[in-house]
């Protein structure tokens, strides 16, 4: 799974690990936010009106989830395929908690997630994000701004301000799952690419079999102790 702030390269990452992974024999599946056939266009209509509560997000994305679990992770999974996600589930918790709601809620709301064998945090920091941000996307949107918080005078300043506050959550969320974080800032696209491949090269190479254990609290407890 790799994880990750808006704009800090993760579609361009998962895509060039997808590639090698086929290269080597691999059969992969990828996935990512908002791509379910049930939810996507209906999460897109509900963002236009820029009048979404944190609750509604956060159940919409689930639902998102929910149904890309049933239908796309669980049988690639069943059938021995690699599942590479453009984010997980970690993205829903940092957005719902930097709009201060309770981590203990938004956790509860995606206790049926799976275990991911490993997420990968590509980490950055806010000079380099707003650099790729303006430089290679040509501007920043609403909701990625954090326009809902009322967070500065502009779409640049409130971006500013929230994404630091989504940082500043995935490093907590990082020491506590115990990601394998990537440094980004300053590094090519090439260099980001290899620390990947050292990173999940062990993963795919040992005997897999699907974990069904459930993302409830007493599982994270487990992970957490490295049991």
């Amino acid at each position: 799974m790799i994880e990750g702030t808006d704009g800090v390269g993760r579609t361009t990452q998962v895509e060039r690990l997808r590639n090698w992974l086929e290269v080597q024999g691999h059969g992969v599946v990828e996935t990512g936010w908002t791509r379910s056939e049930l939810m996507s266009s209906l999460i897109d209509l509900a963002k236009e009106g820029n009048t979404l509560t944190r609750e509604t997000f956060g159940l919409l994305y689930a639902t998102d989830f929910a149904d890309r679990l049933e239908n796309q992770v669980i049988p690639a999974l069943r059938s021995g395929f690699i599942v590479i996600s453009d984010r997980y589930v970690y993205t829903a918790f940092a957005r719902y908690t930097v709009r201060g709601g309770s981590r203990e809620w938004i956790r509860g709301v995606f206790g049926f997630a799976l275990i991911p064998d490993i997420v990968l945090y590509l980490h950055t920091d806010m000079d380099s994000l707003v650099k790729r941000v303006i430089g290679a996307r040509g501007g920043m949107d609403y909701w990625e701004s954090g326009m809902d918080m009322h967070l500065g005078n502009d779409l640049y300043d409130s971006f500013c301000v929230y994404q630091q506050r989504m940082i500043d959550e995935y490093e907590h969320m990082a020491k506590e799952f115990k990601f394998e974080a990537i440094e980004t800032s300053g590094r090519t696209i090439e260099q980001i690419h290899d620390d990947l491949r050292e990173r999940i090269e062990p993963v795919v190479r040992r005997p897999r079999k699907v974990d069904v254990s459930l993302l409830d609290p007493k599982a994270l407890d487990l992970k957490r102790a490295g049991n």
